[in-house]
């Protein structure tokens, strides 16, 4: 049974509508955590009149045309414009930019939020037409917390089954849960974010991309083994190419060698790091070991870093390793994840030799819980 809970970036969103901020607020996160859903609920409970509601994936043909329609209706009866899919419209940036400059001069601003889940495609437009135009906000894959709060999940399936809500429903057919990852999350995403966005020669090979890099959770792999892997030509562009075409659509994330100097760190081999459990357990279906279910537990850590929105990155020299180093303007944590696997523990000490000024912590199944509540404080401890 679902219990409607309130996420973080919903309640900085409401803030910045109430305030009146004049900048574009938009709304950035992976299809199917419920970005929609909770932006109905908020309209629905804080701005019932005066909003205004409309989908570029629901219409037949969005262009500038429907979008200012849209926008002059927000401006003539004074509502909050929300767009959902913006990404869906052609040249959606610079016609944003032209009617928000519009609305300014003429002293009539339009209080805006736009929604995606294409991260290439709107990063680009907002670099290139809406520079200091906009206040980003990010949704993400539900976390442990998030899940059992809301769906009662127990922190065993969510290892699993963890991510996306809208799967849950299906756990207890573990067949019909893995259709409906593939079918209705993966491959939506690949086809509607990527390939329709993106120029792929190969989609073939790109999907085949996909399911070996997500066989690597929380794991360093170089870019050759990866190409040696793939059953077909190429070179190491091409997988770095794939890999941020799955970077920009919120499927993982894929960590530099952390060093003092920017291209040591982006010669190194990447760590893969999937952004939700299920991602990784449905190309597997099959129960963990110890070993995977270190990586996996060793991957929720990860995906709780990359929340924080911090340079984040992995260490390794020679034998001493460190598994997440997160650095935040100049202060730099190095974090080892202890989930029962026999692990030296000479790395953090090694790190700490070569970088003095770093605060070290371990993060266990007994500390995980209060990590997840807010990293950031829980490292500050340290």
């Amino acid at each position: 049974m679902e219990k409607q809970i309130y996420l973080s970036y919903i309640s900085a969103l409401e803030s910045s509508l109430k305030s009146k901020n004049p900048l574009i607020q938009v709304l950035l996160g992976p299809r199917q955590v419920g970005k929609t859903t909770t932006m109905l609920k908020l309209i629905e409970e804080k701005f019932p009149k005066n909003s205004l509601y409309v989908s570029a994936d629901e219409v037949f043909h969005s262009d500038a045309e429907w979008l200012n329609e849209q926008w002059n209706i927000a401006k003539q009866e004074k509502k909050i414009l929300f767009v959902d899919e913006i990404q869906k419209i052609p040249n959606w940036a610079e016609i944003v930019k032209k009617f928000y400059d519009e609305s300014l001069r003429e002293k009539q601003p339009v209080a805006c939020v736009l929604l995606g889940s294409s991260s290439l495609e709107i990063q680009k437009g907002l670099s290139e037409s809406l520079t200091g135009r906009f206040q980003l906000r990010r949704a993400h894959h539900w976390n442990f917390c998030e899940s059992q709060e809301a769906y009662g999940l127990s922190f065993e399936n969510y290892l699993k089954f963890g991510g996306y809500p809208g799967s849950y429903g299906f756990i207890q057919n573990e067949k019909e849960w893995s259709q409906y990852v593939r079918q209705s999350i993966i491959s939506t995403v690949v086809e509607k974010d990527i390939l329709q966005f993106s120029q792929v020669k190969n989609p073939a090979l790109f999907k085949q991309a996909f399911e070996l890099l997500m066989s690597y959770p929380a794991q360093e792999i170089s870019y050759t083994k990866l190409l040696g892997q793939l059953q077909n030509k190429g070179n190491v562009e091409l997988v770095k190419h794939y890999i941020s075409l799955y970077e920009g659509a919120f499927l993982m994330k894929a960590l530099d060698k952390f060093s003092g100097k920017a291209l040591k760190r982006k010669a190194s081999s990447p760590k893969i790091l999937p952004l939700a459990p299920c991602l990784y357990y449905s190309t597997r279906l099959e129960d963990y070991d110890q070993e995977s279910k270190g990586h996996v537990f060793e991957m929720l850590v990860g995906m709780q870093l990359v929340r924080t929105e911090e340079e984040l990155f992995y260490w390794r020299e020679g034998h001493d390793e460190v598994d997440f180093v997160l650095k935040r303007g100049q202060k730099i944590w190095a974090i080892e994840v202890k989930s029962g696997r026999k692990r030296k523990r000479s790395g953090l000490l090694a790190f700490q030799e070569k970088y003095p000024s770093a605060k070290s912590c371990i993060i266990h199944p007994e500390n995980y819980f209060e990590f997840e509540k807010d990293p950031l404080a829980f490292l500050e401890r340290f």
